[in-house]
């Protein structure tokens, strides 16, 4: 049956109700967002490690400024294991080696994406990268940049079972 704009259109429900997960213990098939506790992760690969700020910002001051390298390998592994998507620590490291600033500015949009999978605001991204292009001229904004993408990506591995 061909369907006439004179003609009413039923109730559709539109958009479609989430899909009900069976859980054990209830009575019944429950729906993701009637689920207790934090948003369940979109991701199956490991949890990345809640690293402190202040501690990776005296690593750098002490080693020299060796230690944001070490800092970007290892955060840059862990999203991609968490994920399956992104960088990696290997490319991280090159493209820091060799092109530094282009991380201020693809560590932020590759946290963001780690939100955003999980359907939530993202505190940072990639424009975040300009308070270390800009910001290098007042000399603090390569520390705001630090600060808000680190906390950023602690805030998210919390909510999602790290402890620390």
């Amino acid at each position: 049956m061909t369907e006439h704009p004179t003609e009413p259109r039923t109730a559709e429900a539109w958009p479609p109700p989430p899909p009900a997960l069976s859980t054990p213990g209830t009575a019944g098939p429950v729906a993701a967002w009637q689920q207790p506790g934090p948003l369940a992760p979109l991701a199956s690969g490991p949890v990345g490690k809640v690293r402190s700020t202040g501690t990776c910002i005296l690593l750098t001051v002490v080693t020299l400024g060796i230690y944001p390298l070490v800092w970007y390998f290892q955060t840059h592994e862990e999203m991609k294991r968490h994920t399956g998507e992104g960088l990696g620590g290997g490319l991280a490291l090159v493209i820091a080696l060799f092109f530094g600033i282009v991380l201020s500015f693809l560590t932020p949009a590759e946290v963001a994406r780690l939100y955003e999978r999980r359907g939530q605001q993202a505190p940072v991204s990639a424009v975040t990268g300009l308070w270390t292009l800009l910001g290098t001229f007042i000399v603090i904004g390569p520390i705001v940049w630090f600060v808000k993408t680190n906390g950023a990506l602690n805030a998210y591995w919390r909510s999602v079972g790290a402890v620390g």
